[in-house]
């Protein structure tokens, strides 16, 4: 073994009870989104990390930018660590906010606990505990790097942001907009046992159904809009088979798919509904176009509404999230993690895309090259995140820090060019 990596592994190990307290600290201050009050996690992170001497930019979003996305307060930090001239700088992603916890819980959700090995907690795995992970990892670097005499080059950024669930538009993208950053690559928080390396877009549009109310006694003088939403849901479900024969080629994205995921309509039980409101989410493989993708979508509802005398309706886009497509220019720092990944874990550690969309598109877009690793599971639903009893396997959250670390030291080690 590399004498360096060595004594990156003994570093972690010896602080790992550290790493462990501070995960708890920031499971313990809920970060529910919605409502999204977000700001005193930021705070306490911020307290958290003063102890060790380092320089934590605080960065709150203007209120009235938040309260338009429906949240109630955004504070971004980011820590910048420089170091000898002539490397990259690498930026290393978290968010903090997270969906509320929901029902069945047998761990308290903002407690901390550690039994068998796990700790449980709303974003234990996703993605508070990679706040933790990027954090020792760099702590890690620079110890080493100085017992060691050998000065990493170029710089480390800790991005620590809170609008993953409604978009990222508030965090990295906010930081990316206003200049705050341009860092050369990029790691954003994921699991352990694979390297993303893409991911799908998605489409959420509401569309209102409008007819016109009337008692259920006499219906015949009404229009009926859950009959046109009917039509409607019908219509968006027949695409579902059709988009089983568009296939991605990009490994872990199998195809596009569409969801509804709320309804509300009506007023009571003896009146015909005069409007019913639908939420759908429609996931975009890399490969689709998202402008088509919309304008078939609106068309597929309107020719469905047609089908039904006097239906009307509106449609609104909530969101549009580009899908994050394979970048050739990562190929060191993936080639690294996969490296560290298989050495550390004792197992070959793959590269795949994923279905769910993540702020690393919004760096991808400002032309930054990206991975997503970090501490979990080999999928979302071991992990429970999203779920009762959410929680991280701590002997994941040691080893994937290790592979960080290690990852870190390479790329800051580099020759130039």
């Amino acid at each position: 073994m590399n004498p360096a990596h060595e004594r990156l592994d003994a570093w972690v190990d010896a602080h790992f009870d550290e790493q462990v307290r501070l995960l708890q600290e920031l499971v313990r201050v809920p970060t529910d989104t919605p409502p999204g009050n977000n700001a005193p996690h930021a705070e306490r992170t911020a307290e958290l990390i003063a102890p060790l001497g380092w320089a934590v930019e605080k960065h709150p979003v203007p209120a009235d930018e938040v309260k338009a996305h429906g949240l109630q307060s955004i504070t971004n930090l980011i820590v910048r660590r420089r170091y000898a001239p002539g490397g990259p700088t690498i930026a290393l992603n978290a968010h903090g906010d997270v969906v509320p916890p929901g029902e069945g819980w047998t761990h308290d959700p903002y407690g901390g606990e550690v039994v068998d090995g796990k700790l449980y907690g709303r974003a234990a795995a996703v993605s508070k505990s990679d706040f933790t992970t990027y954090l020792h990892a760099v702590r890690a670097l620079e110890a080493v790097c100085d017992a060691l005499g050998a000065p990493a080059r170029g710089g480390v950024e800790l991005h620590f942001t809170y609008d993953e669930e409604f978009g990222g538009e508030l965090g990295p993208g906010w930081l990316l907009s206003h200049g705050l950053t341009k860092p050369d690559l990029l790691i954003a928080a994921g699991f352990s046992y694979q390297v993303v390396i893409a991911h799908n877009g998605c489409l959420q549009l509401e569309v209102t159904v409008l007819g016109e109310m009337a008692h259920a006694a006499i219906p015949h003088t009404g229009i009926d809009a859950l009959q046109g939403a009917v039509a409607i849901l019908n219509a968006l479900y027949r695409q579902n088979d059709l988009y089983k024969g568009v296939t991605s080629g990009v490994p872990g994205i199998t195809h596009p798919y569409l969801n509804v995921g709320r309804i509300e309509g009506g007023t009571n039980t003896n009146v015909v509904p005069g409007k019913v409101v639908l939420k759908l989410d429609r996931r975009m493989i890399p490969e689709e176009d998202p402008a088509q993708v919309e304008a078939d979508l609106r068309r597929v509802i309107a020719e469905a509404a047609a089908t039904v005398p006097g239906i009307r309706v509106e449609i609104r886009r909530l969101l549009l999230a580009h899908a994050w497509k394979p970048d050739p220019r990562n190929a060191a720092l993936v080639a690294a993690l996969q490296r560290h990944g298989q050495a550390v874990f004792g197992e070959p550690i793959p590269t795949s895309g994923t279905p769910l969309y993540t702020d690393v598109r919004l760096y991808g877009a400002a032309g930054v090259p990206a991975a997503i690793y970090g501490a979990g599971p080999r999928t979302v639903r071991e992990s429970n995140a999203k779920r009762a009893d959410e929680h991280i396997v701590l002997d994941d959250l040691r080893r994937a820090t290790k592979v960080v670390a290690r990852t870190l030291f390479d790329l800051l080690h580099q020759e130039s060019p």
